[in-house]
C-alpha cells in the first residue's frame, strides 16, 4: 500500500532509550519513510549534550562491545563514546568461596569489553541525532491510549494534552517499557518469574581506583555488581553498584544511614576495592524475568523491556533489546526492498523468528546464572567454583564466556566488526 494512504509509516510508542535509537535507526537507514515517535514526557527543548554535567547520582547503562559497534553503525559513538567508561576487565567471584574467573579485552584484541554510559548522556546524544530530522515526528507529550486493527495497519488513538488525536500507521512499534499497560490492554499473553528479591540500585566511591573492572559478585544473600563510572581515560573511585536482596533486607537497607550501608556494604562485596567511603542516592524494584513468547501481531511489534524483562545481574537487558531493534530494522529493510506492507504478519514474524534464539539464549544465560550461583547446596557450590576455575583456565571456555559478556553471542551483520 503507498504511504500517502497512512499518517504515519512507522509510529514508536515510547521515546526513551529503545525508541529514540530506533527512530535513529529507521532514518538512518531508510530515510524515505516517516517516523511518529509517542512519548509521554514533555521534550526539553533545551537540553543540550554541550550543556551536560555528569552527576554523582546519575542512572547508567552498560553497553557491551556488540552496542558500541550498533551505535558505531548509526553515526552515533564518537559522541557516546566522550562519556562512556570502559569496562577493560571483569571479574566473577563467589563469595566466601574459592571459585573467580577472570576476563581481559586485550585478551580479545578489544580495547573493551563493555562501557559503562550515563543515561542522560545516552538520551541527550540520541537526542541531539534525532533533532534535525525531518523525517522523525514527536508526539510529545502523548500517549497511546488505543488501538484498532485497519487495512494492512493500524490505527491508534493518542491522549494529547487531555485531547483525542487519531492517526494511522503502517506499524505500530511498542516501545514504551514492562510498566505502561499497554501490551495488557492489547491482550498479549505474559509470562512472569518472580525472583522474590529487590535490585538496589545507587552509585559508590571507593578507596581504591576501580582500574576499569567490572566486577559481578555472588553471594548467600544474592547477586551484586559494581561497574566502573568516570573518566573514560582515567581509572576514578566511582562505581556503578547494582545489589540484589530479599524484600526483608532491603527494608533494613533503607532504615540505615549512608555510613551503615557503606559498611554492610563493605561485609557483602568485601576490600577488593579498598574501602566503601560514599554511597550516593537509592533507588530499588522488584525484579522478575518477564517474557512475551508471541511478540507480533499484524501491525504491531514489542520491543524492549515490553517484550522482555531480565535480571539486572549479567546486564545483559539493553544490549539484548539493541540486537532486537537491529533485526526489526533489517526486515522493514527487506519489507521495503520487496514493497511489501510494514505491518503485515510474515515480515514481522520474520524479525520475531531472527531474534527468537538470541533472547530465548540470553534469557536462559542470565536466569542459569541466578538460579546455579543462588544455590548454597554443598555439592553444587563445590562443582560451582570448579566452573569458575575452568573459565579461568581454559581460554576457549572462557571466549565463550566472553562473547556472551560482550553481547556477540549472536551476530546480526551490522554487529560484525570490521576490524577483526
Amino acid at each position: 500500500m503507498e504511504n500517502a494512504a497512512f499518517d504515519t509509516d512507522i509510529l514508536i510508542a515510547g521515546g526513551g532509550l529503545a525508541g529514540a535509537t530506533l527512530a535513529l535507526a529507521l532514518a538512518r537507514k531508510l530515510p524515505q519513510l516517516r517516523v511518529t515517535v509517542v512519548e509521554a514526557f514533555p521534550l526539553a527543548p533545551d537540553a543540550r549534550p554541550e550543556d551536560y554535567q555528569p552527576s554523582y547520582d546519575a542512572r547508567s547503562t552498560a553497553l557491551a562491545w556488540g552496542s558500541r559497534l550498533v551505535y558505531e553503525d548509526l553515526g552515533l559513538w564518537g559522541e557516546l563514546a566522550r562519556h562512556a567508561a570502559p569496562i577493560k576487565h571483569i571479574h566473577v567471584s563467589d563469595r566466601g568461596r574459592f571459585g573467580a574467573t577472570r576476563l581481559a579485552a586485550e585478551e580479545h584484541d578489544q580495547e573493551a569489553l563493555g562501557y559503562v554510559v550515563d543515561n542522560r548522556w545516552l538520551g541527550l546524544s540520541l537526542m541531539k541525532a534525532l533533532a534535525d530530522l525531518s523525517q522523525i515526528e514527536w508526539q510529545a507529550p502523548a500517549k497511546v491510549v488505543d488501538v484498532t486493527p485497519a487495512t494492512e495497519g493500524v490505527s491508534v488513538c493518542l491522549d494529547k494534552d487531555g485531547e483525542a488525536l487519531e492517526l494511522t500507521a503502517q506499524c505500530l512499534v511498542i516501545a514504551d517499557g514492562g510498566r505502561s499497560g499497554l501490551r495488557e490492554k492489547l491482550g498479549f499473553r505474559i509470562e512472569h518469574t518472580d525472583y522474590a528479591q529487590h535490585a538496589l540500585i545507587a552509585n559508590v566511591s571507593t578507596s581504591n581506583p576501580h582500574q576499569f573492572t567490572a566486577y559481578e559478585r555472588f553471594t548467600d544473600a544474592g547477586p551484586m555488581a559494581l561497574l566502573p563510572r568516570g573518566n573514560p581515560r582515567r581509572s576514578g573511585q566511582d562505581a556503578a553498584l547494582v545489589w540484589t536482596l530479599a524484600p526483608e533486607a532491603l527494608e533494613d537497607i533503607l532504615a540505615l544511614t549512608d555510613e551503615q550501608r557503606c559498611e554492610r556494604l563493605q561485609q557483602r562485596f568485601g576490600w577488593r576495592l579498598g574501602r566503601f567511603t560514599r554511597i550516593g542516592e537509592c533507588s530499588h524494584y522488584p525484579l522478575t524475568l518477564t517474557t512475551v513468547q508471541e511478540s507480533v501481531r499484524p501491525g504491531i511489534v514489542l520491543v524492549g523491556n515490553a517484550a522482555h524483562t531480565l535480571h539486572p545481574v549479567a546486564g545483559q537487558g539493553f544490549n539484548l533489546a539493541l540486537r532486537g531493534l537491529v533485526a526489526l530494522v533489517e526486515q522493514f529493510e527487506r519489507a521495503v526492498r520487496e514493497r511489501l506492507p510494514l505491518g503485515r504478519i510474515d515480515v514481522l514474524n520474520a524479525y520475531q523468528d531472527r531474534h527468537r534464539q538470541d533472547w530465548q539464549d540470553t534469557v536462559r544465560f542470565s536466569d542459569s546464572l541466578i538460579h546455579i550461583f543462588g544455590a548454597r547446596v554443598p555439592a553444587l557450590a563445590a562443582a560451582r567454583d570448579v566452573g569458575l576455575v575452568g573459565l579461568d583456565l581454559v581460554p576457549g571456555a572462557r571466549k565463550w564466556f566472553a562473547k556472551r559478556a560482550m553481547g556477540l553471542g549472536r551476530r546480526t551483520v551490522s554487529q560484525e566488526d570490521p576490524r577483526r
